[in-house]
């Protein structure tokens, strides 16, 4: 019994000297935190804070930014994942959709765009794609409207030939803060376009889609943790991570696999079509990287998923790309 009360008393010396040690270093530490340096992981550096001050009028031109964002990706080389395959990309004319389109088609795929109204950015898309060396379609539309999605499905395959890849990737994104701030019909815009849009385009899609074809949904950080600011918004990236899960239960034993990319703060149209200028500049400031991403560091994570090659044995997963372990 003396023995054991030693050994704990040991114990306890030991304890408190290593604590002695740390207190002693945390004294003579300034008191003043050290600014953050953002962190560039990749083959070069990218854009940090503070962000140029621009504020977008919806749905946001991709052209209107003074920062432009990145995304030929020009270190990515292609080796012919995706060759003979033919993808929708809703939302294609900018941001992530762009970055994907482009390279998807150095993957050896063709691309049909869908997208609102932002013709001058799917025209740049477009014109990226093509010097690829892969056809490219322009379909503009609202995907909130099932029969416009069913004519996009319909052109796709008459145009390009088949269909092998649905990206859900438009979405709606305003601010509020706090929940009475919401209007009925911004809740709806939200609703309609984030998950109707997403639902609309995969039932579309199905009848077309056979064994090793696949759907990549675009869903978020706030569907993981919720922002306070994006209360309807993060909602519907929680359920279409719900949606995602579900389908690819439903549609495995099709051969069809079905995932989602998580992505974190990325430099596209949608944030300074939302934020206020003021709050633009430090957008992606809190990220683990302490900056935002660019598109192109993103889309080779729908590369992965949509390859068979890469992720046959992947589906029902939210791959988070964020910079980081978040929250």
């Amino acid at each position: 019994m003396a023995s054991t009360k030693r050994a704990a008393l040991k114990t306890a010396r030991q304890q408190r000297r290593i604590q002695s040690a740390t207190d002693a270093k945390d004294a003579t530490k300034n008191s003043r935190k050290k600014a953050k340096k953002p962190a560039q992981a990749g083959a070069k550096n990218y854009p940090t804070n503070p962000l140029p001050k621009k504020h977008l009028r919806k749905p946001g031109l991709e052209a209107d930014l003074v920062l432009a964002p990145q995304f030929e990706a020009a270190a990515y080389h292609g080796s012919g994942k995706l060759d003979g395959r033919v993808a929708i990309i809703t939302g294609g004319d900018s941001g992530i959709g762009r970055a994907v389109a482009v390279l998807f088609a150095r993957e050896g795929a063709d691309v049909a765009i869908v997208y609102l109204n932002e013709h001058k950015d799917a025209r740049k898309t477009r014109d990226y794609v093509e010097a690829e060396g892969r056809r490219c379609l322009l379909i503009d539309g609202d995907v909130r409207d099932f029969s416009f999605c069913k004519k996009a499905v319909a052109k796709t395959i008459k145009k390009l030939g088949k269909l092998s890849i649905l990206i859900n990737n438009a979405a709606f994104q305003e601010h509020a803060d706090q929940l009475e701030d919401i209007t009925e019909q911004h809740f709806d815009l939200t609703l309609r376009t984030n998950l109707f849009g997403y639902f609309h385009m995969a039932k579309a899609s199905l009848p077309h889609l056979t064994s090793g074809d696949c759907i990549i949904n675009t869903g978020s950080e706030t569907g993981l943790f919720g922002n306070e600011n994006l209360l309807d918004y993060s909602m519907t990236k929680g359920g279409i991570h719900a949606f995602t899960k579900a389908l690819a239960r439903n549609l495995v034993a099709k051969g069809i696999r079905v995932n989602a990319v998580a992505p974190g703060p990325v430099w596209t149209p949608l944030n300074p079509a939302d934020q206020s200028s003021k709050k633009i500049k430090d957008f992606g400031k809190s990220s683990p990287m302490g900056r935002p991403a660019q598109p192109e560091e993103i889309a080779p994570a729908y590369v992965f998923l949509a390859a068979p090659s890469c992720s046959s044995y992947i589906s029902g997963a939210i791959l988070p790309v964020m910079g980081g372990p978040s929250n």
